[in-house]
């Protein structure tokens, strides 16, 4: 009896190397992006203790009621693997006293996030995300510093079609009056056990809702927009001026609400066409009391995630520019003595930064061209038996056609 064949979980994929040429390019120009912008790379654990994840993304939100996956570990601590990066990172600056260094501190990470969740095209339970945080500045410019470095970073890759949403949540003085005008609004309305339940801990996601119920019920809704302090108004118009000076296009959205609690003042989303119903690809926005939440100094942040899968998927979808995935040179060679001639110039080649391939599933010749031409070789080097025996090597320009033969001793010059 045959064993069942095993897959991959549901919600999880593998990533072959195809793809994964282009999400190394993805994550080599953020990496670039990033650093023009001051960003240094920071890497925090996988998991976490839940409680940051509780404290830190809000007791309300889907994620920690419904989506992540946690477990007690053998020491009985419950742990959590991360289901969104900022949290992690804020800990971690919290820990190691970062607050002592030249503020802001500016970090950026990359790593999977993992969120129990309905899969879907360009949406995975483990998925890897790209992320930036912004800590120990309240300046309005700085967040849109950050909207235009990820603006950027779209702009670099070729992302086709995307759009961005500007938003406010205001601050603490809009928050606790708006809370109950919109509190109020929603004491006779018609609403769901599980959406009532989640207006008494934080009535402002109920804008996010997806239920036809409840989206009725908020069209008539008060907006925050409309209550803005003085300070959180000002905070407001510089970021849009900002936003404005630079030349980022933007669409400024009322109702936006941001799927986690910790979020203040500025809120933002990226969206692509390309994406259909689910067109976002990546946002967030200023946290000015998480890291107190978590523990530390008050210390006020922005940051953003975007996922690399989105942007594969826009780029694959669309037009943007996929990086060649093409070899330097292909040794098509054939009989021992000149494979063993050949393996060490392959070696100091790589070694000089050149990419090379060779055939190791004993192809003939005509095999050999055929996967270097499938691997799109810029140059191939051809050594038979008749090359072998008169002590030359064929370098063949793949795109051109052209062939020139030389001495096996100036092969590796010539290369």
């Amino acid at each position: 009896m045959s064993r069942p064949r095993l897959e991959a979980p549901r919600g999880t994929r593998d990533v072959l190397p195809d793809e994964h040429r282009l999400r190394d390019h993805v994550v080599a120009t953020a990496a670039s992006v990033f650093a023009r912008h001051g960003f240094g790379h920071i890497t925090t654990p996988t998991f976490e203790h839940t409680e940051v994840f509780q404290r830190g993304v809000g007791a309300s939100t889907d994620i920690v009621r419904k989506e992540m996956y946690t477990f007690e570990d053998r020491g009985g601590r419950s742990i959590t693997l991360r289901p969104e990066g900022t949290a992690g990172v804020v800990r971690a600056f919290v820990q190691h006293g970062m607050h002592k260094l030249p503020l802001p501190v500016k970090l950026w990470y990359t790593g999977p996030m993992f969120r129990y969740e309905a899969p879907q095209a360009g949406r995975f339970r483990e998925h890897v995300q790209l992320g930036a945080e912004a800590i120990g500045s309240d300046d309005p410019r700085l967040d849109a510093e950050v909207i235009c470095m990820l603006q950027m970073l779209y702009d670099e890759l070729g992302v086709p079609g995307v759009r961005l949403r500007v938003g406010t949540l205001g601050d603490a003085d809009t928050r606790g009056p708006y809370r109950e005008r919109l509190l109020a609004h929603l004491a006779s309305a018609d609403l769901p056990a599980d959406a009532r339940e989640r207006a008494q801990e934080n009535p402002m996601r109920l804008f996010d809702s997806k239920d036809p119920a409840v989206q009725a019920v908020m069209v008539d809704a008060p907006r925050l927009a409309d209550s803005l302090s003085p300070a959180a108004a000002a905070h407001h118009a510089t970021v849009l001026a900002a936003l404005d000076a630079a030349g980022v296009a933007y669409e400024e959205d009322r109702d936006l609400v941001r799927g986690l609690d910790y979020y203040t003042h500025t809120v933002f989303e990226f969206t692509c066409d390309r994406l259909g119903a689910q067109s976002g690809i990546g946002g967030g926005g200023r946290y000015d009391g998480l890291v107190e939440q978590l523990g530390g100094q008050p210390s006020p942040g922005i940051g953003f995630g975007t996922g690399i899968e989105r942007i594969v998927l826009a780029l694959t979808a669309g037009e943007g520019a996929t990086p060649d995935g093409a070899i330097d040179v292909f040794f098509a060679v054939s009989g021992d003595e000149a494979r063993a001639h050949v393996f060490p110039v392959i070696a100091r080649l790589r070694r000089a930064g050149r990419t090379c391939e060779t055939d190791y599933a004993g192809r003939g010749m005509k095999g050999m061209m055929r996967r270097a031409a499938g691997m799109g070789a810029a140059t191939t080097v051809i050594i038979g038996d008749r090359e072998w025996d008169a002590g030359v090597a064929v370098i063949r320009d793949m795109t051109a056609g052209d062939q020139t033969e030389v001495p096996l001793n100036e092969l590796e010059d010539r290369l």
